[in-house]
């Protein structure tokens, strides 16, 4: 069905069986991502849950867990006066600010390739239709030009036309169905983080809180 095609039928064929191929590609890279940082976390909560002091928390095995202490250290180190309640609060609302922010970039980093899903998705099906529309006109071509309605003249057209309409649903289906599973997955993530940077947090409010205990 595919050789006798018309042209244009069988390049809608090819952008569909190059977009399920894309689908599976962006299948394979998320899953292995979001289970690599997924299993990290865990491992990194583990031992913030476990952790009294910033240094005590060891070696984290998440970029973001390491990105989220960094900035941690960071602002503990330079706040002006510690002992200061007013340099202390000042301290604790840039931290909180720039959590966010990494929070935010590793969030938008992990939805790479979710737009792509979601436009093969959306837009899979429709291809297939333009191709099922003209394999079909082929078919009344077909039947004007040999004026019969024989069918082995209108066989073919609407052949190509189904074949174009199945690979559309082969393409689109996938697509939809790993999106939505990559989304659970993608609020799974985003719950780790918003724990972890509470974490962080908590464990900077304690070293400030010891601090300026220790001075009275």
């Amino acid at each position: 069905m595919f050789l006798g095609a018309d042209w244009v039928v069988k390049s809608v064929m090819l952008l569909l069986l190059a977009a399920s191929v894309v689908t599976w590609g962006v299948c394979l890279v998320k899953y292995l991502e979001f289970n690599r940082t997924i299993r990290a976390m865990k491992a990194d909560e583990t031992r913030l849950d476990s952790a009294s002091s910033l240094e005590s928390v060891g070696t984290l095995g998440s970029a973001t867990s390491v990105a989220i202490m960094d900035v941690a250290r960071q602002e503990l180190s330079g706040c002006a006066d510690i002992l200061s309640e007013r340099s202390s609060d000042a301290m604790t609302d840039r931290l909180s600010i720039r959590l966010s922010t990494v929070e935010g970039d590793a969030i938008q980093s992990m939805r790479t390739g979710f737009s792509l899903l979601a436009s093969i998705g959306a837009t899979a099906p429709f291809i297939g239709l333009f191709g099922t529309v003209w394999g079909i006109m082929n078919s009344f071509i077909g039947i004007s030009q040999a004026q019969t309605t024989n069918l082995a003249v209108v066989a073919p057209g609407i052949a190509e036309a189904l074949l174009a309409t199945a690979m559309g649903l082969v393409a689109a289906i996938p697509a939809v169905l790993l999106y939505n599973f990559f989304a659970r997955q993608m609020a799974a993530v985003r719950r780790r983080l918003h724990n972890m940077t509470a974490r962080v947090a908590c464990l900077v409010s304690r070293e400030v809180e010891l601090a300026q205990a220790g001075r009275r």
